[in-house]
């Protein structure tokens, strides 16, 4: 006989655990808030902006020139992490890291038929994130000339130190979101597998259910008076 499970089953099993759920939940929510908040390292972020655009004796650009500028950009987000622009401001800033560290630091964003790339570094201190990513663009834009005989890059705008820094990550509160969803999930998983593993017979419905025999009747509790 194949047991059904129906949804007045699946409410009497979350309402008989609904303090393992809750607590399984609670621990969760806890365990992710003190993570974030007290042992993982804060990361800022700071970003500057970068035109490619060569330099013309005219006052115009045709597409052909645009679009060079355009396909330009990849190769430029390679040279940028590259030792040849790294190593220069690990020495120049007296970075207490190797270049593939500080590469790892470095993101190159550009949208689409843009000339427009930005230089976004994550750095555990707000300064040093600035202080990173305005002196890799400067480099950049002084060493180019050499490395590929253009003059085609100019600083739209520089990294900034913010009043007030908040850190991009660590996200406590989607840390904790996340937490709870996940222990709600493992607290609910647990209640039906303790329901399936409790043999306990409390009533007739149980009798059938558990031993798969059909009741023939059941003997009222005699209370005794004295």
């Amino acid at each position: 006989m194949e047991e059904t499970i129906s949804i007045k089953d699946i409410y009497k099993t979350l309402k008989k655990r609904w303090k393992l759920i809750m607590l399984l939940t609670l621990i969760a929510a806890l365990i992710s808030g003190t993570i974030s908040y007290f042992l993982l390292t804060p990361v800022y972020q700071s970003s500057t902006q970068i035109l490619v655009n060569q330099k013309q004796s005219e006052n115009q650009l045709d597409s052909i020139q645009i679009k060079s500028n355009i396909d330009m950009i990849n190769t430029y987000s390679v040279i940028i992490k590259s030792p040849a622009i790294l190593g220069k401001v690990i020495d120049e800033l007296d970075l207490d890291q190797s270049v593939d560290q500080l590469s790892e630091k470095i993101t190159i964003n550009s949208q689409e038929n843009s000339q427009v790339f930005s230089l976004t570094v994550q750095d555990s201190n707000p300064s040093q994130a600035v202080e990173i990513a305005n002196t890799v663009s400067s480099t950049f834009q002084k060493e180019i000339k050499d490395i590929m005989k253009v003059d085609n890059v100019s600083i739209l705008a520089k990294a900034e130190v913010k009043e007030n820094p908040t850190p991009v990550k660590p996200s406590p509160l989607l840390n904790i979101a996340i937490a709870v969803v996940v222990g709600l999930m493992a607290g609910i998983g647990l209640a039906f597998l303790l329901e399936c593993m409790d043999n306990t017979i409390r009533d007739e419905k149980d009798i059938e259910t558990i031993l798969e025999l059909p009741l023939l009747g059941s003997i009222q509790k005699i209370s005794q008076h004295k």
